[in-house]
């Protein structure tokens, strides 16, 4: 057990009969957890900051640990290197079993809105923050190639029962960044503009049209007005 959670109960200097001996802990070991784990998240957030700011190469853990208002030290004790601080603050998953369902199509639609409203809410999200790095960092660049095909081409490829399943959805999961990063990182301004639920209206059909052609063949010969059959004689 580690010792922040040892309680001891320590005698108190009190009149008789008033109350209860007070649970007491070594002085400042209660806080150490929580306080450690808000230092903790504190450098993360600066760190996604600074990198976002001046890319990996530029960014230093002295700089960082500025922008946290912590010691340089305090950086090195919870991260150990700048490698690993960058490693664990870029990192993101994509939550596939909640965001899955039977429709492909839906599927992608589910991941491009988690996207969209992620950098929304965030513009130094984990993806945003290696995302500009991989512009200027080689290590980044091949980072965020490692992660997209183990957390986007991998999981849209298993929904996807074409021979080329794996080609579809690189192509499906570049779309989903592009999309977000031009709407949120270069902020074009027709797309930055537009409603999400237009941007989704739109791209959704070509989404499905990748990676469930079968589904978007059937949906469009619906669409598609029967032509009259030709008078008899």
């Amino acid at each position: 057990m580690a010792a922040a959670e040892v309680t001891e109960e320590v005698p108190q200097s009190r009149p008789s009969g008033r109350g209860r001996p007070r649970k007491q802990t070594p002085e400042g070991e209660v806080d150490c957890p929580r306080k450690g784990e808000r230092t903790r998240r504190r450098i993360l957030e600066a760190a996604r900051r600074k990198f976002a700011e001046v890319g990996y190469e530029r960014a230093t853990i002295r700089a960082i640990a500025a922008e946290a208002d912590v010691d340089k030290s305090s950086v090195i004790q919870y991260f150990g290197s700048k490698d690993a601080l960058f490693r664990e603050a870029v990192h993101w998953s994509i939550p596939i079993a909640e965001l899955t369902t039977d429709d492909p199509g839906e599927t992608v639609e589910n991941y491009l809105r988690g996207m969209l409203d992620a950098w929304a809410a965030d513009p130094h999200t984990p993806m945003a923050v290696l995302l500009r790095a991989s512009m200027t960092s080689e290590d980044a660049a091949e980072l965020l190639r490692t992660h997209v095909t183990a957390e986007s081409v991998g999981p849209i490829a298993a929904t996807v029962t074409a021979g080329d399943a794996r080609l579809r959805a690189a192509l499906a999961s570049a779309m989903l960044m592009g999309i977000a990063s031009q709407r949120h990182l270069l902020r074009m301004p027709d797309l930055a503009a537009a409603d999400v639920e237009d941007v989704l209206r739109l791209v959704v059909p070509v989404f499905r049209g990748l990676i469930a052609p079968e589904q978007a063949s059937e949906q469009a010969h619906r669409d598609t007005p029967e032509q009259s059959a030709p008078a008899g004689d």
